[in-house]
């Protein structure tokens, strides 16, 4: 299966993100790739204060502008979120397209971020919790016979969800990311790789990178890590898409290698 990581700065205006989203989608257009992975908040990305004034809801006209991206540029959009209304409450809710526009299902965001951080000497805070609604279940996508289990940024640090995923039969973890720069620093590349080895599954992570509003400065380093934890992808800092092929004979290869207990 031929994939690909899409890593942008997202800011509050939908219409900009959409564009950004559009120009780097015509780069895999007309090609092999069957799926593409995009970021979290990848539709608009709030101050992390309150949330975005362009919350999509089932049918509404953000709902469709994600929906039209699959469709038109005829590649499957998985992994990536916007913050929803459903049922008088904001989630964090990860949407998958195919190709033909299917709405795939969804996934709520589980585990929420709450930090502590330092800017020009004042301790700001961010806390997911003062905008979301955490969901309350897990979610293995079946896309092409491939199952994926889906998780979102914090949800990277919590190794039984991925474990779970695995045993339900999991061939690809996937991440979509806006993580701090001082926690991508310490802990991206560990926490993603772990994943990987610990589950002998591909791990994709799409992830936010640059200054994205007066509070929030995210990471980048979109990566994808292979069942062994070998690093195929990282695409460091900057706007971008990265391809790559993902070989699943690899994932049985190293599972008879590394024997998991039941």
């Amino acid at each position: 299966m031929k994939v690909a990581v899409l890593q942008m700065t997202s800011v509050l205006d939908y219409q900009v993100n959409l564009q950004k989203i559009e120009t780097l989608l015509k780069e895999v257009e007309n090609s092999d790739v069957e799926a593409v992975f995009l970021p979290e908040c990848f539709y608009s990305m709030s101050n992390g204060k309150e949330p975005t004034p362009y919350l999509v809801a089932p049918g509404n006209e953000h709902y469709n502008n994600i929906k039209n991206l699959a469709k038109k540029y005829s590649v499957a959009l998985i992994g990536g979120t916007a913050a929803s209304m459903i049922d008088g409450k904001v989630m964090n809710r990860c949407y998958n397209f195919s190709a033909d526009g299917e709405d795939l299902g969804f996934y709520d965001k589980n585990h929420l971020f709450s930090c502590n951080f330092k800017r020009d000497g004042a301790v700001k805070k961010i806390d997911e919790g003062d905008i979301y609604t955490p969901g309350n279940e897990s979610k293995l996508l079946n896309f092409k016979d491939t199952l994926i289990g889906l998780g979102v940024c914090f949800d990277l640090r919590y190794s039984e969800m991925a474990l779970d995923y695995r045993m339900r039969g999991a061939k690809i973890l996937t991440y979509s990311s806006a993580f701090t720069v001082p926690t991508g620093k310490a802990h991206w590349h560990t926490l993603l790789r772990a994943r990987a080895i610990e589950n002998q599954c591909y791990v994709i992570a799409s992830a936010q990178w640059g200054l994205n509003n007066e509070v929030i400065s995210t990471y980048g380093h979109s990566l994808i890590v292979d069942p062994w934890g070998e690093v195929l992808v990282d695409a460091k800092e900057g706007e971008g898409i990265f391809i790559q092929d993902l070989d699943f004979e690899r994932i049985e290869a190293v599972r008879s290698q590394v024997i998991m207990g039941r």
